[in-house]
């Protein structure tokens, strides 16, 4: 697969790039500058100097909105032109590449694919509601492809596997364009108490996904940011949304202690398996394993329309033993 789907990712949260600072970057398989330009607005280009190859994130410095390099001082802007060139009787006429940009819901997102984006990332009101806590930031990377991170939510089996579910929940995908919607019900015991609650998960895109579980004991947003690191690694940045109980706010730390002692280990179970295990192009699936086909059907649509074929046909067909599985003949 193509390693960098077309789509929106989310590279930074929004207060980890303040005002007058450049921070080093690596996504896509390209070292990466963000800073922020006279108007406050982010930009993220590529790190290296077209000059002499300085790294404009190590000793290079923000200047009246432009960042400059530590080597011989050119200055280039947010849109990437060279500004400024020390001693040189025009300013050269050179660019550092980057990529469009967005900053909402407390998060810098960029866009990586050919031309200007036609779609974008809704917000996520959860990100500025009073009701819910300061997300608990988890942040982990392995050796495996984006889209098999997404493909974990609507691997039915791993539920009761990796998070304890009696039973594989029965779910339900929509696609809708470049947007997808997952509903289902999500059912375990945590300390002692059954939780049964709702489970809706919407996808913008191949990098962006948010989690909406709602129950009587326990209500949370999960919001995964899924980004390809280089061909071989994938990073995957979870903000868990807590609501505060209505009438006992002083609980939240305790319910942020009891969903990481009782989440956060689930999550670095799949990554250990995440990183030993290979892609199947034509999984051997159950009836009820559904989910991963529809999902590789619809997450088709990101990569270059040069994908051959069979590639693409690799990506969202059954195969035979799948066939003789689902149908019970020899």
């Amino acid at each position: 697969m193509p390693p960098v789907p077309y789509g929106w990712y989310a590279v930074l949260r929004s207060a980890e790039l303040r005002p007058g600072r450049v921070v080093n970057l690596h996504y896509f398989g390209r070292a990466l500058i963000a800073f922020r330009g006279a108007d406050g607005q982010p930009a993220v280009r590529d790190a290296h100097c077209p000059h002499y190859g300085a790294h404009l994130g190590v000793g290079g410095k923000v200047v009246d909105g432009t960042v400059e390099c530590p080597f011989h001082g050119w200055r280039f802007g947010t849109d990437g032109k060279c500004v400024e060139a020390p001693f040189a009787l025009r300013t050269p006429k050179v660019s550092i590449g980057g990529f469009p940009v967005r900053e909402h819901s407390g998060l810098v997102f960029v866009y990586a694919g050919p031309g200007e984006p036609t779609w974008e990332v809704p917000e996520i009101p959860e990100a500025a509601a009073r009701d819910f806590a300061e997300p608990i930031d988890d942040t982990c990377r392995a050796r495996i492809h984006v889209q098999e991170m997404r493909e974990n939510i609507v691997d039915e089996s791993h539920f009761h596997f990796i998070h304890g579910q009696s039973e594989p929940p029965v779910q339900d995908l929509r696609p809708d364009g470049p947007f997808a919607e997952v509903r289902g019900r999500i059912g375990r015991r945590v300390l002692g108490r059954d939780i049964n609650n709702s489970f809706d998960a919407f996808m913008y895109g191949p990098g962006v996904m948010v989690v909406r579980s709602h129950g009587p004991v326990l209500s949370v947003t999960a919001v995964a940011l899924t980004t390809p690191v280089d061909d071989r690694t994938s990073e995957m940045r979870m903000l868990y949304y807590l609501r505060k109980p209505a009438r006992l706010p002083f609980l939240v730390p305790l319910l942020k202690l009891v969903f990481r002692a009782e989440a956060l280990g689930e999550v670095r179970e799949e990554v250990r398996i995440w990183d030993h295990k290979i892609h199947q192009p034509r999984p051997v699936l159950l009836p009820h394993e559904k989910g991963i086909r529809a999902l590789r059907r619809w997450y088709a649509q990101f990569y270059p329309s040069e994908v051959p074929a069979e590639q693409l046909r690799d990506l969202t067909s059954r195969s035979e033993v799948e066939t003789r599985v689902g149908t019970g003949s020899d």
